[in-house]
């Protein structure tokens, strides 16, 4: 009887395990690309991919239900938008442009102005509960968002398969793992450039682009020095600083830091107008020519460069499917 006792309590364990055991998230990476970084305390798994999903395409995880993730970073335009900025809930004005979010889990540091924000979970929380300035506007209204999620049997479900055996995991803190975990599978290495496949104006602009050393910013595979081990490293000014926004300043509080930015990568950056911190170049080339360094670039070069910018442009990554708002809620037609 103790056998059979010990057996069946055996078999009652192996049941729970399997019931809380997540099949491990399998990266869909090219050749040679090595998967993000991944905090030992969020890991990925297919489940919380959905469900962060799920929650990037959810207006109501702001304040008033009119602000969702993908009102300011659209899978179309390479997970950014077409406005200069983008106002928060009731109207409230937005300050900066929004940054394309392709490949941001490789990043060290991840906004235009503050190179403190080097996690994804942490970085979720300023769009919903960040003040300066307000965009989701859900500061104080931490359970009301509980009370929003936890009234949805599918978001039940799904927080329970995302972050199994842990009670009481709708809250604040697991939205954030989630919608990072999603960020995370934002992987686009698929442009011409990467096959290999671009024109002859395209490869006349990458030369362009070697010749003006645009690579000492815009460094590497990703096109940018944002994946430093220094976060300060990928903070520039290109132009004399001018307007109310002082850029890394705010930060430091260092005058000669006024102006400087982070540097964008230019993966889909043909999607993605308009350019930088505070979208006042409407094309490439008047974002190139904003550079105080490019003043000796001609017409014909610049037309090259501009075509090697567009072989950058990533098509797969901005239709997958896998990306795009669900179609599905729980296995159930929306």
């Amino acid at each position: 009887m103790k056998a059979l006792a010990a057996s069946l309590a055996l078999a009652a364990a192996a049941i729970v395990l399997a019931a809380f055991a997540q099949p491990q998230w399998r990266w869909d990476l090219p050749p040679g690309v090595a998967p993000p970084p991944v905090p030992a305390d969020n890991p990925m798994s297919a489940a919380k991919v959905e469900l962060g999903r799920r929650l990037f395409y959810d207006g109501d995880l702001s304040v008033d239900g009119t602000v969702g993730c993908f009102n300011c970073h659209g899978q179309h335009r390479a997970f950014t938008e077409s406005n200069a900025t983008h106002p928060g809930v009731k109207g409230v004005p937005g300050r900066r442009n929004a940054m394309m979010l392709g490949n941001v889990a490789y990043l060290s540091s991840l906004t235009w102005g503050d190179p403190t924000q080097r996690s994804l979970e942490a970085q979720v929380l300023t769009p919903l509960t960040g003040e300066h300035p307000i965009e989701m506007g859900m500061k104080g209204q931490e359970a009301e968002l509980v009370r929003r999620l936890s009234g949805d049997a599918c978001y039940r479900r799904q927080f329970a398969q995302a972050f199994p055996g842990e009670k009481d995991a709708i809250d604040l803190g697991h939205v954030a793992k989630a919608i990072a975990a999603f960020e995370r599978t934002l992987v686009s290495f698929g442009s011409d450039y990467d096959r290999g496949a671009m024109s002859d104006a395209a490869k006349r602009g990458k030369a362009v682009f070697a010749r003006f050393a645009c690579a000492s910013c815009h460094a590497g595979r990703l096109f940018t020095d944002a994946d430093a081990a220094d976060p300060l490293a990928a903070f520039h000014r290109i132009e004399p600083a001018s307007g109310p926004d002082k850029g890394l300043a705010e930060i430091t509080g260092k005058p000669e830091d006024a102006g400087r930015f982070r540097t964008p990568s230019l993966r889909n950056v043909a999607l993605s107008s308009p350019y930088l911190h505070d979208g006042s170049a409407k094309t490439v080339p008047e974002a190139i020519r904003r550079h105080e360094t490019a003043a000796a670039i001609s017409e014909a070069d610049m037309a090259d460069l501009t075509a090697f910018l567009e072989a950058l442009t990533d098509k797969a990554f901005v239709t997958d499917p896998r990306l795009g708002l669900p179609k599905t809620r729980c296995g159930k037609p929306l």
